[in-house]
C-alpha cells in the first residue's frame, strides 16, 4: 500500500507535520484533518494531494 500512494502528501514524509494552530484545517481537535504543514514549501497543503517533493521518513535516516 505505501507504493501507492508515495507520491502523495502524508504524514510518512519527512517535511510533513500537524499544523501547529488548532483548527487551522477545520478539524478543530478532530483528527480528521485535511491539511498538513509542509516543511519544505513552508505552508499549509492539502493531504493527499500529489506532491514530488515527498520523501519517506525512512530514507531521510538512512541518508543522515
Amino acid at each position: 500500500m505505501a507504493e501507492s500512494l508515495s507520491g502523495y502528501c502524508d504524514l510518512s514524509c519527512r517535511y510533513a507535520e500537524m499544523p501547529k494552530d488548532s483548527g487551522i484545517d477545520g478539524a478543530g481537535s478532530c483528527r480528521t484533518f485535511v491539511a498538513l504543514y509542509c516543511r519544505k514549501k513552508k505552508s499549509l497543503v492539502h493531504k493527499n494531494l500529489p506532491c514530488t517533493k515527498k520523501r519517506p521518513k525512512e530514507e531521510a535516516k538512512k541518508r543522515e
